[in-house]
């Protein structure tokens, strides 16, 4: 009975994300510049925590990164999981994610911090914003 419940909760909790509420499309996110990339990947419709983590993220990049990012050295871009198929392949992701890459002398790392997001952003955006900002600084390093 346990397992049917959680498996209900879990099938739930996707078919939420299925709300409406995308934007910000873009069409060629990939960079090959030194620095740290927050990519926010959705889909068609967004639920109320993917609409939270991208807003928390593109706030946080936006006020406490602001001068690193006038500089080029972080960014922030949300990324239409449909029209960019291959950028979502190349970091497996198939729905709502928020995705941390550091890029230094060619080479390229990255941090999921999905999980972290859907836990976090709605029910405690402060912690949310600290994980994060803790992620991009390790990052710059």
């Amino acid at each position: 009975m346990k397992r049917v419940l959680l498996v209900l909760v879990i099938a739930l909790s996707m078919a939420a994300c299925s709300v409406k509420g995308a934007k910000n499309d873009i069409t060629d996110v990939e960079s090959k510049a030194d620095g740290v990339e927050v990519l926010y990947f959705y889909g068609k419709q967004r639920c109320a925590t993917c609409n939270a983590i991208e807003q928390k993220a593109k706030e946080l990049v936006a006020t406490v990164f602001a001068e690193q990012v006038k500089e080029g050295r972080v960014a922030f871009k949300s990324v239409n999981i449909t029209e960019n198929e291959a950028l979502a392949d190349k970091y497996e992701v198939s729905w709502s994610s928020l995705i941390v890459v550091a890029r230094e002398n060619g080479k390229e790392s990255y941090e999921n911090m999905t999980e972290f997001g859907f836990s976090k952003a709605r029910t405690a955006p402060d912690v949310f914003k600290k994980g994060l900002e803790e992620q991009i600084n390790k990052m710059l390093k």
